[in-house]
């Protein structure tokens, strides 16, 4: 009986243990709701202090945003002026224009013209109100769309005759279009140097120039095109006949720019200039076949 008294008495501390743990931890259940709860209340809290700081001072926010807004509006203005005013500078935007003014109809009767010159009689250019008129209503004016498709067009062709060489790759093929362009630039800044040595006086601009340039590459195209269907032989006959079509083109075309207008109207040159006007005239119209027989012959096997 002794040891039964003496179980239970030893017993009691640890149910009183359990007890107070119990009460511990019901204790820190109720800590941590209650902080659970104040934790929960302090978004409200921490929203209600990072509101809109100019909420407590009615009319100033709205008169700075709107002055920073304006500020802001006046120098994009500014800026779209500065750029527009120095890049026309550079690049006349509103002359590029007119380069591209064309139509369906345009380009047709330009094609036919540039392989077919030789039945072509007036070679003038319209104007009105001494102003030429678009190119989409004067077949004679120069245009930049047919020289700019054909330079893409030519560059297509040659990738595509070098891949029936097993010869294609990315490089090769951006040597090609950067050697094209290099010959282009290089060859009207030999016109505008022979000009300015000839010292002729004439309103043919740099884009005009560029223009007649890239007419060539019709041609071009044709050959190339010929010769990957019928082989070697039709190239060179394809081409020849360009060659031939694009000389009378250009000769037809610059002496009424270059030449007097007694040498435009079909009269006998005279003078030594005029004579160095002429032999200008023939040396661009010869270098455009020599142009296109270079960059295409290693494109046809």
């Amino acid at each position: 009986m002794d040891q039964s008294v003496f179980r239970q008495r030893k017993l009691h501390p640890n149910v009183r243990a359990r007890n107070s743990s119990m009460e511990a931890s019901d204790g820190s259940q109720l800590f941590e709701d209650t902080s659970g709860a104040g934790h929960g209340s302090q978004p409200g809290h921490k929203h209600q202090q990072t509101g809109d700081p100019a909420a407590g001072f009615p009319g100033f926010s709205d008169p700075m945003s709107n002055l920073a807004m304006a500020y802001g509006s006046s120098l994009a203005t500014q800026g779209k002026e500065l750029m527009d005013k120095n890049l026309d500078r550079f690049i006349p935007i509103s002359k590029l224009k007119y380069y591209f003014a064309v139509d369906t109809v345009y380009v047709g009767k330009k094609l036919g013209l540039l392989i077919f010159p030789y039945m072509h009689e007036n070679w003038e250019v319209s104007y009105q109100q001494d102003i030429p008129v678009a190119p989409r209503f004067d077949v004679n004016a120069p245009d930049l769309y047919i020289p700019a498709m054909g330079f893409i067009t030519y560059i297509l062709v040659a990738g595509l005759a070098l891949g029936t060489q097993n010869k294609f790759s990315p490089e090769l093929l951006g040597v090609q279009a950067s050697s094209a362009f290099v010959w282009l630039v290089m060859e009207v800044l030999a016109v505008l140097l022979s000009l300015y040595l000839v010292t002729v006086n004439t309103d043919l601009t740099t884009i005009d120039l560029l223009a007649f340039a890239g007419y060539k590459y019709v041609g071009m195209i044709v050959g190339v095109v010929s010769g990957l269907l019928f082989g070697r032989p039709a190239y060179y006959l394809s081409l020849l006949w360009c060659c031939a079509a694009i000389f009378v083109f250009t000769i037809r075309t610059l002496r009424l720019k270059l030449l007097s207008e007694a040498a435009a109207e079909g009269r006998l040159v005279r003078g030594a200039r005029n004579q160095l006007r002429m032999y200008l005239t023939m040396a661009i119209a010869a270098a455009q076949p020599i142009f296109m027989y270079w960059l295409t012959y290693h494109l046809v096997r």
